[in-house]
């Protein structure tokens, strides 16, 4: 329907009927949905590509947030399917907080709030 509307718009436009009125329009819907497009969706989809790679890059010792709160640190990561190259979001990550051990979903992280200081400073 809206690829109707544009043809329209176009054949109007090309033809001269209501040329001087509807292409200023046209410009400023382009121009909206471009403002839109670089301040609104590409840095969400720039901050969500960071955010995944920052659970595939989720180790032992990692301290972590869920999206439901809980606050604790990553003892093991189970890969769902070994051997692949890429990680899922599907992924077992136990985690300790407190004296109880969780189970979650590795997209279930909403963040890592610091990592291992031991295994950074080992890398080094």
């Amino acid at each position: 329907m809206i690829h109707q509307g544009f043809s329209a718009a176009l054949l109007a436009l090309q033809f001269g009927g209501g040329a001087g009125s509807l292409a200023p329009f046209l410009l400023q819907i382009v121009a909206i949905f471009g403002i839109f497009y670089f301040l609104i969706i590409r840095p969400q989809q720039a901050q969500k590509k960071k955010h995944e790679e920052a659970l595939r890059n989720i180790k032992r010792g990692d301290r972590v947030v869920t999206f439901g709160g809980i606050i604790g640190e990553v003892i093991h990561v189970k890969d769902s399917a070994e051997g692949a190259t890429t990680r899922g979001m599907e992924d077992e990550v136990t985690i300790k907080s407190a004296e109880s051990r969780l189970v979650v979903e590795r997209g279930r992280i909403a963040r890592i709030v610091g990592v291992n200081t031991a295994a950074a400073a080992a890398k080094v």
